[in-house]
């Protein structure tokens, strides 16, 4: 959208001026109760005023050209019949502060960091990636075979794999969907929850259940579980199997064993995909007890058509408190 510098220079208060001329559009960017422009008022340190259908906005001139940058951005987004919530305007401002000086000029409209229309279709919602990593994940996921996907817990590892498999799975392209974790202790032992061995494994497998539920209708879900077209399943029961036809993932996957991960990966069958999810900052086995991710990665890494895709605090889609407590533990050595 057109703005109106007023002042030009650097060290001095400016304004911009914008102009958004769907009404409808414009309310979608500023969000609830204007979340959005407040969001962006936070990150870059200016004033955002909203009069009728124009945009002012106030600060010194780098800034304000920035945020007008990101405004424009988004508003592009809406008028392509996309969405924008909180996580595309906190993606969207992170990916503008990385890139500081290698690019991105005050004003300009940013790059969304979806280009090529890279999308996940399943029942209930289309999902796209919302940092760059994210796409080349999703692109990878697609591709591959064999896919790693390493980095901090709210990056989108585990969600972006469960929304692939699960188009893949309405799209006839696999037969059955298979999701493992390992059923590591940390904290409460397993065997002093009550129930049966279902009940006991299941709370580990809670985050699977809920990416699955953004996916797909609660019966249907229900359905294709009682028939085991899509199984949720500790580590451990992949022991003996061949998954064929089918789109396999592994979560948690720095709590497997060197020998658990070399088990489920012998597991690859004929026309499968297999996903393996993890966080090296997050490992808890045993003292002494190597994690069987880091072994795959040393080992795999020169295999063809076995991608692994890494990704830091920049691509966290959670709140952003979370990319700052990342950040914080990733500059503290004697956590890292």
């Amino acid at each position: 959208m057109p703005s109106n510098d007023l002042m030009t220079d650097a060290n001095t208060p400016t304004e911009r001026v914008l102009e958004f001329p769907d009404n409808r559009l414009l309310i979608d960017l500023c969000g609830a109760y204007d979340a959005h422009l407040a969001a962006v008022e936070k990150a870059l340190d200016v004033q955002i005023v909203r009069r009728g259908n124009h945009v002012s906005i106030l600060g010194d001139r780098d800034a304000a050209g920035q945020a007008e940058g990101v405004l424009n951005t988004l508003y592009a987004r809406l008028e392509g019949g996309r969405a924008v919530e909180q996580a595309d305007v906190d993606s969207l401002l992170r990916m503008g502060d990385s890139e500081k000086g290698t690019g991105i000029r005050s004003g300009d409209q940013l790059e969304m960091p979806i280009p090529g229309g890279i999308e996940i279709q399943t029942r209930k919602k289309r999902v796209e990636p919302r940092t760059m990593a994210q796409k080349a994940y999703v692109q990878s996921l697609f591709d591959n075979e064999l896919a790693f996907g390493i980095g901090p817990a709210g990056t989108g590892k585990t969600y972006l794999a469960v929304a692939v498999g699960v188009s893949m799975f309405i799209g006839g392209h696999v037969d059955k969907i298979i999701l493992s974790r390992p059923a590591v202790e940390a904290g409460e032992k397993l065997g002093y929850l009550p129930g049966d061995m279902k009940d006991k494994v299941d709370p580990y497998m809670q985050p699977l259940y809920d990416a699955l539920n953004d996916f797909l209708p609660g019966k249907q879900l229900a359905k294709l579980l009682e028939e085991k077209r899509i199984e949720i399943a500790p580590l451990a029961f992949m022991r003996g199997r061949t998954l064929s036809n089918a789109y396999v993932v592994l979560d948690e996957a720095q709590n497997a064993t060197t020998m658990q991960m070399k088990m489920f990966l012998t597991r690859l069958g004929n026309n499968s995909r297999m996903v393996i999810t993890g966080d090296r900052t997050q490992i808890d086995l045993p003292r002494g007890v190597p994690s069987g991710l880091a072994d795959a990665e040393r080992l795999l890494n020169a295999i063809p058509k076995i991608s692994f895709n890494y990704f830091t605090s920049k691509d966290v889609v959670r709140h952003p408190l979370v990319a700052a407590i990342i950040e914080a533990y990733e500059a503290d050595t004697g956590t890292s």
